[in-house]
């Protein structure tokens, strides 16, 4: 029965059967490029009559933006026929005679005869394969953006974590700080107030002794000395005060237009009432005038002239000097005392760091971190050079 079938199949009626109820569109062209023969799902597929594309050129079913392009490969393929796929790697489309257009595949099989040169071209509508691959491309590119879109809120959510895990670790590492600081301050104050108020307790009991005995040269010698405990409490008190309100935010920077020399050379005379073991020389440059806040100003000079005061020998002199140049503002305090070794400048800016030459000065470690946080505050900066035993010069340089 096979055998039978085949046999029928080759013979000149079967070809004709497969021809003409072939579910693919099947046509036949002449060297010319015109139509000899269309199958009736050929002729369907394009909305044709079988009899209405006879004779017609073949480019009659392509759309004419593509129309001269085609006229150039198929001239190419009958001076080169052989049977291949139309089109490799293209999107090619099919004409109706009502001008839609459509997606084809197109399969050429070149043949020749005694009547000429002919093709056979086999014509598939995969209008819904085209179709379905929109969806598939249309779908991979929703997942594509649906994976971007929580890769995105991933990326969030641990940025999110790293910013909370940023945040408790410094509050880890300030919550540390404020302890050790408590820590310090405890072990400081008990320490520097203790001095202070010792020294004053028995000061006052020294002075009522020579005040019976009308000994006027040691009562005003105690009277200093409590005068002194009195100066270095006050001193003490006022870093911790400082350094509160800095770290509750509560300074602000306020400049206002000052008379800058005669600002300073006041402040040096209130600073000079506090010694008469040193004397403080002023020199200024420049414009007078400095737009500058008055407050912040004033701490940062007293801490400076305190300091030098403080690591200064006797009856060495305290230099201060000012500028002001274009928009900046220099003020710089020199002392010719015990100076800061090279191991300790490092650490100068730290909270209660004293140096290893300091440890027999009063002080509690905090005027230098109140001066750079000062300095900071008005947008500036805090320098210094210093040598041990041969002194040291703080320069501020103040934006104005």
């Amino acid at each position: 029965m096979n055998n039978s079938f085949n046999h029928k199949m080759e013979t000149k009626e079967g070809i004709e059967a497969l021809f003409l109820y072939a579910t693919e569109g099947i046509l036949v062209t002449n060297d010319k490029g015109e139509i000899t023969r269309i199958n009736p799902s050929g002729a369907k597929l394009f909305g044709y009559e079988e009899n209405e594309l006879i004779g017609q050129r073949i480019e009659t079913l392509v759309p004419r933006r593509l129309m001269e392009k085609h006229v150039g490969h198929r001239d190419k393929f009958h001076s080169n026929p052989h049977a291949r796929s139309m089109g490799a790697g293209m999107n090619l489309f099919g004409l109706k005679k009502d001008g839609t257009e459509f997606p084809v595949e197109i399969s050429l099989s070149p043949y020749a005869s005694p009547q000429g040169k002919f093709v056979i071209a086999f014509i598939i509508d995969i209008t819904v394969r085209k179709q379905a691959e929109e969806k598939l491309k249309t779908y991979s590119s929703e997942l594509e953006r649906q994976v971007k879109n929580r890769t995105m809120i991933l990326e969030e959510a641990v940025e999110e974590l790293e910013k909370t895990k940023k945040e408790l670790n410094d509050a880890l590492d300030k919550e540390k700080e404020l302890n050790e600081m408590k820590s310090r301050f405890v072990s400081m104050a008990s320490h520097e107030f203790r001095t202070p108020l010792t020294t004053m307790m028995s000061s006052l009991s020294l002075v009522t002794l020579y005040g019976e005995k009308n000994d006027k040269q040691n009562q005003d010698k105690h009277v200093g000395k409590i005068k002194n405990s009195i100066n270095n409490l006050t001193d003490i008190l006022n870093d911790f005060l400082s350094v509160s309100k800095l770290e509750e935010g509560k300074l602000e920077n306020s400049p206002e237009e000052i008379n800058l020399k005669s600002f300073i050379s006041e402040t040096i005379g209130e600073m000079q009432q506090l010694t008469t073991i040193h004397k403080i020389l002023y020199t200024h440059t420049g414009k007078e005038t400095a737009h500058l806040d008055k407050k912040i100003l004033k701490n940062i000079l007293f801490n400076l002239m305190s300091n030098a005061i403080k690591f200064s020998p006797e009856g060495k002199n305290i230099e201060v000097n000012s500028e002001v140049k274009n928009l900046s503002v220099k003020i710089s305090v020199k002392d010719n005392g015990i100076g800061i070794s090279k191991a300790d400048q490092k650490n100068l800016f730290e909270r209660f760091f004293r140096g290893h030459n300091a440890t027999h000065i009063q002080g509690t470690g905090l005027g230098l971190s109140i001066v750079a946080r000062y300095a900071e505050l008005m947008n500036g900066a805090i320098e210094f050079e210093s040598e041990e035993n041969k002194g040291t010069i703080f320069t501020i340089s103040l934006p104005q």
